[in-house]
């Protein structure tokens, strides 16, 4: 339904969006992925038509929205922010967008207060919004992006300035909110865990292009180029193969036996079910490797010497 061809973006001489081709099925959830300035925002905000710098097409069912001003193609768009009105109650946030439609006043109640209810928060309508926690002004957010019925719903890092906890309780939230409402929704995210569970098609984007675009499992198992590996977290690297190679971290083995590459430990850090071991290569200045060591294995010591070997079958050729 959404079809975007060679959009690009540019500001003075800075590339924001450069040439991006993607399309987008009826009631799909897309995942935008990326490191900051990677392009993922502009993408959205070039949809919604709120870069006037863009050129390329915007298609929708077919129909080129060149010229379609922002609040006529019926598209929902969240920001990270969440933007919400301080001075208006949580019925009033929800109901703005419904306001400006100018639906009627009867209208206008029932549809924000179901739209509360679908994200949770009945009961909530006639609260300060500075009375609401972090997840539940997130929820208000939504639900105001919900409220008009976009036919395309778009958003920008909903997520991002909630804690870890709270953001993991709302993922599974979100995800089954998402396939219940059968919306076309893009997702824009720097979190590869919120990118590959909500999604059922992940687009990494790098340097204001498209790197990969794929289903979640095929980009997470097999990265196409070096770019994508290290920014999904597998090591990339010359030491342990023929040609540029990644590996993940979970992959490699340390050991004080014979065999492998020797290595000196750098540093670790601890991730609730592991330890992420850096080592250099002895061999190899500056060639450095992450190694997943579990909570249950002896995790050896900064400045020990060891060597580093990997699982057979692991090493995913990058060319």
């Amino acid at each position: 339904m959404l079809c975007v061809e060679q959009l690009a973006v540019r500001y003075d001489d800075v590339v924001a969006l450069d040439c991006v081709d993607l399309s987008i099925g009826d009631g799909e959830i897309v995942s935008v992925l990326g490191p900051s300035g990677s392009g993922k925002s502009t993408l959205l905000r070039a949809v919604a038509g709120l870069a006037p710098e863009a050129t390329g097409v915007v298609r929708w069912n077919g129909d080129d929205l060149a010229g379609v001003p922002p609040h006529r193609r019926g598209f929902g768009l969240m920001f990270q922010d969440h933007a919400l009105f301080p001075h208006r109650d949580v019925l009033g946030n929800v109901s703005f967008g419904l306001r400006m439609q100018r639906r009627p006043r009867s209208e206008i109640d029932a549809r924000a207060r179901e739209t509360l209810a679908l994200v949770g928060l009945s009961g909530f309508e006639h609260r300060k919004v500075s009375e609401l926690s972090g997840g539940e002004q997130q929820r208000v957010a939504l639900a105001r992006a919900l409220a008009a019925a976009p036919r395309l719903l778009m958003l920008d890092e909903p997520l991002g300035a909630l804690d870890r906890s709270l953001r993991d309780r709302l993922v599974a939230d979100l995800r089954a909110l998402f396939l219940s409402l059968r919306l076309t929704i893009i997702f824009v995210t720097h979190d590869h865990d919120e990118a590959f569970a909500l999604a059922d098609r992940v687009v990494v984007m790098h340097d204001g292009r498209v790197a990969q675009v794929g289903p979640p499992a095929a980009v997470w198992e097999r990265p196409t180029d070096a770019f994508v590996a290290g920014f999904l977290g597998w090591n990339v690297t010359r030491a342990l193969g023929d040609g540029l190679v990644a590996i993940r971290p979970e992959a490699l083995r340390l050991h004080t036996g014979p065999g492998g590459v020797p290595a000196t430990v750098t540093g670790r850090t601890f991730h609730r079910d592991h330890y992420l071991i850096e080592v250099e290569l002895d061999a190899e200045a500056d060639q450095r490797l992450q190694v997943a060591v579990p909570v249950d294995q002896r995790v050896p010591e900064t400045g020990e010497s060891i060597r580093v070997e990997a699982t057979p079958g692991a090493v995913l050729s990058l060319g």
